[in-house]
């Protein structure tokens, strides 16, 4: 029997993953999708899963996370429906093993914290998390395992999207690294501003926040990397210690072995 399923719900995709006991046996990514119904969630879910050979009605727990809080709700009862278990929702109440020092706790996005939890169980303190995906996201956490914050900037393919949509010239590309930073074609120059760009971003912010978060030795602080886009950014600069794009799936497996008692 595989033991969990453990569930991301994201702006732009919705991650599925199965472990059995502590090993990630399987993943699945479906585009996040807030116009459909309970049944659409639940025939999707079990065409994914089933995809791999993993059935539904195998699984004896689940856990779930979201930041689209128009979805929770019937991604919850289809998730019900397809497993016949009621799923642990990260939320407040919910033990993380985390102290969050925020002005207000409850407007840190539960994947934030998700994270937060996995890297510095798996990596130790202090750290960062970047998260590179509809938004990239940045947190920080003390050599203690306390969340002390973060900084959020738009995403690649949001800025592209919306570069797209305002300018009268300029189309979608392909997110690749061009053969040099200064294009000769307005192809290659959107790929340089965004690629090259947003790597200048990346490590620029790590550099700020290592000096805040442990300004006695900033080059002690770890740097993990997730999200969609972690690989891609990875090959753009040298500022990441890890990368795990499954850092999510993981940090929700241990908060519910966390409340699993």
């Amino acid at each position: 029997m595989t033991s969990l399923i453990a569930v991301d719900i994201g702006n732009s995709n919705i991650t599925i993953g199965a472990f059995d006991d502590q090993e990630l046996t399987a993943t699945w990514r479906i585009a996040t999708r807030e116009t459909r119904t309970v049944d659409e969630h639940t025939w999707a879910l079990r065409g994914v899963l089933r995809s791999k050979g993993v059935e539904p009605e195998s699984f004896d727990s689940a856990v779930i996370c979201s930041v689209v809080p128009p979805l929770t709700e019937s991604y919850l009862q289809a998730l019900k429906a397809s497993t016949n278990i009621s799923p642990l929702l990260i939320g407040p109440g919910v033990r993380t093993g985390i102290r969050i020092h925020y002005d207000r706790t409850q407007d840190v996005g539960a994947d934030r914290i998700v994270d937060a939890v996995a890297a510095h169980r798996l990596y130790g303190g202090p750290l960062i998390v970047v998260d590179i995906g509809t938004a990239t996201v940045f947190d920080a956490v003390t050599g203690n395992g306390d969340y002390i914050g973060g900084a959020i900037a738009p995403g690649i393919e949001l800025a592209a999207d919306a570069m797209f949509r305002g300018t009268s010239q300029l189309r979608r590309v392909e997110m690749t690294a061009p053969d040099r930073v200064i294009g000769r074609s307005t192809i290659a120059s959107m790929q340089s501003g965004f690629i090259f760009g947003f790597a200048e971003l990346i490590e620029g912010m790590i550099a700020r926040f290592k000096t805040e978060l442990n300004p006695d030795a900033p080059e002690d602080v770890t740097v993990v990397a997730t999200g969609g886009l972690a690989d891609l950014m990875a090959a753009q600069t040298e500022s990441f210690d890890h990368v795990n794009p499954e850092l999510t799936l993981i940090g929700l497996r241990f908060i519910h072995e966390m409340n699993d008692s």
